[in-house]
């Protein structure tokens, strides 16, 4: 009986070996059943890709003959480029659209009210009007220094101008023009910085309004201030 006993452990551990081989072999038998229609209409099959289907969709079947897979077709040199580029272009507006969110959220944080924009503003606006200021005021000093040297030279008027008084006028006029240039500049940047928080609150408006981040394109351009006009 007990020589019976070890005959079939023996047959039945033999079996199972056999079948797990089996069934290794079945799984590493290849990548499964390539199969497609060629040009011709004929249908082919293998156990590796088809040559004659490369411009074709291939189907990778089981043993079972279920779809493991969809091969696409291979690509031309061309229709590759093509890919390349667009995969590209959704890539830059994947890109786009993450920063456009990213920015959103910024300045959502950065202005959670219109109060706190407004007085972002007024402080942008503080130093730049303050040089504005120094630059009037130096006009003004520039202009009364400017009288007493006028006045000295009406006693020439019809002869030649002493050289140390018309060094002094023409160095009050560049002086003078220097300043009054930039005063205008100083306008411009007024200008620029207002235009730029305008911008800046027509968005956040619709942000506190309910906007989803990065839902609103891209943030508007500042225009390019004009000179003010005197």
């Amino acid at each position: 009986m007990h020589l019976v006993w070890i005959a079939l452990k023996a047959l039945l551990t033999g079996g199972f070996t056999l079948w797990v081989a089996i069934a290794s072999a079945a799984t590493a038998g290849g990548d499964g059943i390539y199969s497609c229609t060629d040009a011709s209409g004929r249908r082919l099959t293998s156990d590796r890709p088809i040559p004659e289907c490369t411009a074709r969709e291939q189907r990778v079947l089981n043993h079972d003959g279920s779809v493991q897979r969809v091969v696409p077709p291979t690509m031309t040199a061309d229709e590759r480029a093509d890919y390349e580029a667009l995969q590209q272009r959704l890539a830059a507006e994947r890109r786009s659209q993450a920063d456009g969110v990213r920015r959103d959220r910024n300045l959502l944080a950065r202005f959670p009210t219109e109060a706190a924009h407004a007085k972002a503003r007024a402080a942008a606006l503080d130093d730049i009007r303050a040089s504005m200021r120094a630059s009037e005021a130096r006009l003004k000093t520039l202009a009364a220094d400017r009288k007493p040297l006028l006045s000295e030279a009406e006693f020439y008027v019809g002869r030649q101008m002493p050289a140390l008084l018309k060094q002094q006028l023409d160095a009050n006029d560049a002086t003078t023009e220097a300043q009054r240039a930039l005063v205008q500049n100083q306008q411009i940047e007024i200008g620029r910085i207002n235009a730029s928080f305008d911008i800046e609150l027509a968005r956040l408006r619709k942000l506190w309004a309910g906007a989803a981040p990065g839902s609103l394109g891209p943030l508007e351009a500042v225009p390019t201030p004009s000179a003010p006009k005197h």
